[in-house]
């Protein structure tokens, strides 16, 4: 039977795992901290618009204390800027047989599916291993308290479109590829598969480009002039770089089955993953690869984004200074922006 080992099991990770966990699949839980104490003591809670349910699944902290078979399937779902650190630690766990023996490493053996933010994910999870599927996530979900994670889409959890990137395709890949779309199916999750994965994955980076501002402010309320600045800076390096998206008929149908709802006993207004990161006090923040994606793009088409530029560096002060979202208002961010 097929195994789900979870790298990174924050909000999104906990999500994904816990509805598959959930559906009868088999899954493993890497988590941190208390996060993972509290889920290995007492199972997974998952809170959702329709229901809540507390899902028992192994959690572990580490590759030390896993032993990886042939039958695995990694899911990256770090944070970008921490993805390095992961694939690194991950690469070279030794994975076995059906008969028990040491088959190679995991970077030569098992898929691992790149389930976070921005673009720069599938890069670096290349260098390592020969089987990477990109993955564009569209499942709104907020991990505030330990053990815990609230998943607010309805009828479905979550979308993901999923493919290949990079590599050589192997035999049984489309085997492979089936088999995930029907244990998605099963956990209320949808998979699609893109003939490339890539152009909504920038599709998500444009729509991501908000999530600065939420955390920074709380919300986007009285700053959507800053917000379409970001996102016209943004369309405009894209489009010099020849990136092609999904047209907006396309995106929107492949959305229509996830309605974002309110969770019982919740404030109606949840954040996004930076978002997330203020209020726990991460001390580290993702809008490096995500509004620092732009600048990236546009440094190297010997082009400027001041707008993205200035909103990653507020983002990194507000990070390691442990900012709570909402400390800066509009107009502070309207003025910093111009300085």
């Amino acid at each position: 039977m097929r195994r789900y080992v979870v790298v990174g099991a924050g909000a999104v990770g906990s999500a994904m795992g816990g509805l598959l966990a959930r559906a009868g699949r088999e899954v493993l839980l890497v988590a941190r901290g208390e996060h993972a104490r509290v889920a290995a003591a007492k199972g997974l809670r998952l809170r959702c618009p329709d229901g809540a349910w507390t899902v028992p699944v192994p959690v572990v902290t580490g590759p030390e204390q896993v032993r990886l078979t042939t039958d695995d399937v990694l899911l990256l779902t770090v944070k970008t800027q921490q993805a390095e650190a992961a694939v690194e630690q991950w690469a070279d766990v030794p994975v076995h047989d059906g008969t028990g023996r040491n088959a190679g490493r995991a970077g030569d053996l098992l898929p691992l599916l790149t389930a976070l933010n921005g673009v720069a994910a599938e890069d670096i999870a290349l260098r390592r291993f020969s089987r990477v599927f990109g993955v564009c996530v569209w499942c709104p979900t907020v991990m505030t308290d330990p053990g815990e994670v609230l998943v607010r889409g309805v009828p479905v959890r979550g979308i993901f479109h999923v493919g290949r990137y990079g590599g050589i395709r192997e035999q049984g890949e489309g085997a492979f590829l089936d088999d995930l779309v029907a244990d998605a199916d099963a956990a209320d999750l949808r998979v699609l598969l893109p003939d490339d994965v890539m152009p909504w994955k920038y599709a998500k980076l444009l729509a991501n480009l908000g999530n600065v501002l939420q955390a920074l402010l709380g919300d986007t309320s009285g700053a959507e002039d800053v917000l379409e600045a970001a996102r016209s800076e943004a369309r405009a390096v894209l489009a010099a770089a020849g990136v092609v998206l999904p047209g907006e008929d396309e995106a929107r149908a492949a959305r229509a089955d996830l309605e974002v709802r309110g969770i019982p006993g919740e404030p109606a207004r949840l954040g996004g993953s930076s978002w997330q990161s203020l209020t726990r006090g991460t001390g580290n923040i993702e809008t490096d690869y995500l509004n620092g994606e732009i600048v990236l793009m546009a440094r190297r088409l010997g082009l400027s984004a001041p707008v993205n530029a200035g909103l990653t560096a507020l983002a990194r002060a507000a990070a390691r200074a442990r900012h709570r979202p909402g400390d800066l208002t509009p107009a502070e961010l309207r003025s910093r922006l111009a300085r």
